[in-house]
């Protein structure tokens, strides 16, 4: 095989006994598409075989499930004894054996090997669910599925062939363990899921409705502190922090200009394609958004200069079509909102203010708007809120309207 002519006598062998022996060819493949370094495509061979060499002496089962995979990880990887030739980074282990599961879905061959996991099985359907009965975005659904993970394990019966009944115990046992790790308003997002989950299982015919009504959201009094806010002086010097010296600075302002300049939430930002900008009528388009409908807003000067510099400038040459992608290999894969939130971070530590939400860019667009004299209404247009109620948090940040409300204090000369 071509494929393994560098690869050294023994991997080549696990690999050429394995089961995913007509994998290596596309997998390699797959890593070269995406720009990884030559000694980076021989690494995550090498990890590839470890696993497959591993998982020979444990037949039947996942291929590289999720589940197997953190199997070999946590408890093979520690204490490895395999010959000496191996490698036993658990990175480039696990970003390997991420990058087999891609090749398998894009291949549409199945992860796992005869019948699938009772678990997996229950999510999956709850995730069509949501997907086409609710509409909900994915980075949602991937947070509810990751919430209800434990409580399905919970549930599964000793030999893993069905799940138990629900009952009221279950749900308190569960919401009474997970508050004890979960913030407050984390908490209202787990009733959330937990809420959903049990309306998908009444569409099946259980009769869980008591139980819906039983799950209270924890007390959370969103409207209580003021928006988080930036004065003119701390955006500039948060723009500033983008100098000759920083990695991926022009991509890192082009960000930051997005959230500043347009109000972006960061999974928006990162939602971004070529296509959406309209140069010549200079807007962008929103496509990818929180209220899943299309929206149109100016681009203004500053936001589109620094676009075009990092076009023009440092954005590599690759097939994606997202607007942010990243620097180094896969160069064709976006950046996640993570990557964001990063850039923010480091751009108030460089510049020496204390650190705060990206979000607080959004608060500080609101906050500008009303001060030249702009409504709430203007405020919900431009930040995209479906409800005006959501808006009404910002009149606490109207000072300019408040300032005339405001009667004069006890005993004050005026």
């Amino acid at each position: 095989m071509d494929a393994l002519a560098s690869i050294r006598p023994a991997a080549t062998s696990w690999l050429l006994r394995s089961n995913i022996a007509e994998l290596v060819q596309p997998f390699r493949e797959r890593l070269v598409k995406r720009r990884y370094a030559c000694k980076v495509v021989r690494s995550y061979t090498y990890c590839l075989a470890h696993f497959a060499h591993w998982a020979q002496r444990r037949p039947g089962g996942a291929i590289a499930s999720a589940e197997r995979s953190e199997l070999f990880l946590d408890r093979h990887l520690a204490k490895c004894c395999c010959p000496p030739e191996v490698s036993r980074d658990r990175g480039h282990h696990h970003a390997a054996l991420a990058h087999l599961r891609a090749l398998l879905h894009e291949q549409d061959i199945p992860i796992t090997e005869g019948r699938n996991d009772i678990v997996d099985e229950e999510l999956r359907h709850y995730d069509d669910y949501m997907r086409l009965a609710r509409g909900l975005a994915p980075t949602t659904r991937a947070l509810r599925l990751r919430t209800l993970r434990p409580f399905i394990e919970q549930r599964v019966s000793a030999d893993r062939t069905d799940l138990l009944p629900l009952t009221a115990d279950h749900l308190r046992q569960f919401f009474s363990e997970m508050l004890q790790r979960w913030s407050v308003a984390s908490a209202g997002t787990l009733a959330g899921a937990l809420r959903s989950y049990l309306r998908y299982r009444a569409t099946h015919g259980d009769a869980v409705n008591h139980l819906i009504s039983a799950i209270a959201r924890p007390p959370n009094w969103r409207l209580a502190p003021l928006p988080q806010t930036l004065t003119a002086a701390e955006t500039a010097r948060l723009l500033g922090a983008f100098g000759p010296g920083v990695a991926s600075a022009r991509r890192g302002y082009a960000m930051v200009r997005c959230l500043v300049d347009l109000g972006l939430r960061s999974s928006e930002v990162v939602g971004l394609s070529l296509d959406d900008i309209d140069w010549k009528s200079g807007t962008v388009r929103l496509c990818r958004n929180k209220s899943r409908r299309v929206d149109i807003l100016p681009l203004p000067h500053s936001t589109g200069s620094a676009i075009a510099s990092y076009l023009q400038h440092e954005r590599p040459s690759c097939a994606g079509r997202h607007l942010f992608v990243r620097c180094r290999a896969p160069v064709e894969q976006p950046v996640g909102a993570a990557t964001v939130r990063r850039v923010v971070l480091e751009a108030f530590q460089r510049c020496g203010l204390p650190p705060v939400r990206a979000h607080a860019l959004r608060n500080t667009l609101a906050e500008r708007l009303l001060d030249h004299g702009g409504t709430l209404k203007d405020v919900a247009d431009i930040l995209r809120h479906r409800e005006l109620n959501t808006t009404m948090i910002y009149a606490k940040v109207n000072n300019s309207c408040l300032a005339e409300v405001a009667m004069p204090w006890p005993g004050s000369a005026s």
